[in-house]
């Protein structure tokens, strides 16, 4: 498998960001693996006793320290002026916690208020002061962004409609003002546990949002014909075009275009694959991810068990592997760092660890000092 490249920080440069601190709160073994990584990654896990928690990784893929979850994580999003990340609960988990990689702090719960609760992602402003989340309004079926000073213990100061149903991941776009967010369309309710009770029916979108105002600026929908094609997943390039993977619900011999990207002020564009690729993933992306120095996007799949690299300016699949239970993704060096449920870490160089008591869940963050 081919694996195309991006520059990678000074190492130096990530301790010094990350502080003394981090330093001294680590074992003699871990401080010689963050002495030879250059970035750092975060996960979820759930352990093989049952346990559920998120890791820190070098970039290695060894485990440089933990923290304990009540429930399942699904994503971690990051603060580069604190260094202090937050893993959100699966939805429909209510807890989001707040660590530092170190272990110098106590974590911090944020507990979703009553009438929500998480979609399992996030996106801190780049100053750190502010957190947004997607969540869950149940009782009326819509989604909104919750509001969280950082500054102040995370306390919940308001909330905005995402002008859709089922919010999944949202990014900050580079203005810093824009919110893209990927509606999936799909209805759920707690006391119905994760049941999709609006497949029939279901209307996924991508959305645009002022944060500052929770204006809407632009919706996009897909056509009728594909309103059962739940749109999940998001990461941006260079250019700033947000690459988009879907969950289709329809009947499982279709085979729709899971992968699109969307460009400010054009309609979304669904990407055309070959059929064996597309097939392999099964109706299911589970992660996105885009590498902005080799100008490339990659996509899981943990239902096909099944990667793809894309170039991102032509749209074209330039590699496939084939992974178990492959779904988290982060750039690393020429490529991508890869999880699976099987409890591996594929580094972008094609190097293989094996941490068999952990299931890695779908998502994993890299980590630099200027995240």
């Amino acid at each position: 498998m081919a694996w195309l490249g991006t520059t990678l920080i000074d190492r130096r440069d990530f301790l010094r960001a990350a502080g003394t601190g981090f330093i001294a709160a680590l074992a003699p073994g871990a401080w010689a693996d963050t002495l030879a990584a250059d970035a750092v990654f975060a996960t979820a896990f759930v352990k093989r006793d049952g346990s559920f928690g998120a890791a820190v990784l070098s970039e290695a893929g060894k485990i440089l320290h933990t923290v304990d979850l009540p429930d399942r994580g699904h994503d971690v999003t990051f603060d580069p002026v604190s260094k202090r990340s937050v893993v959100f609960a699966r939805q429909p988990g209510t807890f989001a916690v707040v660590f530092d990689h170190a272990g110098r702090e106590r974590p911090l719960t944020i507990a979703s208020i009553a009438g929500r609760h998480f979609f399992g992602h996030g996106v801190f402003l780049p100053d750190g002061a502010l957190l947004y989340a997607t969540e869950n309004d149940f009782d009326n079926a819509a989604g909104v962004v919750g509001i969280y000073d950082a500054r102040a213990k995370f306390n919940r100061i308001g909330e905005f409609p995402t002008y859709g149903m089922g919010p999944h991941e949202l990014l900050l776009l580079g203005d810093g003002r824009t919110l893209a967010i990927a509606n999936g369309g799909i209805e759920t309710h707690p006391d119905f546990g994760r049941a999709e009770l609006n497949i029939a029916t279901m209307k996924p979108s991508y959305t645009l949002v002022d944060r500052i105002t929770g204006d809407l600026i632009e919706k996009h929908e897909l056509p009728p014909s594909l309103h059962q094609l739940s749109i999940r997943h998001m990461d941006s390039d260079k250019a700033g075009t947000v690459w988009f993977g879907c969950q289709y619900r329809g009947p499982a011999t279709d085979r729709p275009a899971l992968v699109g990207r969307a460009v400010r002020g054009k309609d979304l564009e669904l990407l055309e694959m070959p059929q064996d690729v597309l097939t392999g993933f099964r109706n299911y992306i589970g992660s996105v991810a885009a590498n902005p120095g080799a100008g490339t996007v990659a996509v899981t799949s943990p239902e096909g068990n099944a990667l793809a690299v894309i170039d991102a300016a032509s749209g074209r699949v330039v590699t496939t592997r084939s992974l178990v239970e492959v779904c988290g993704l982060a750039p690393d060096g020429a490529g991508f760092m890869a999880t699976t449920g099987a409890g591996e870490i594929i580094g972008g160089a094609g190097a293989t660890r094996s941490e068999p008591d952990y299931v890695w869940d779908n998502h994993v963050l890299r980590i630099t000092a200027t995240a």
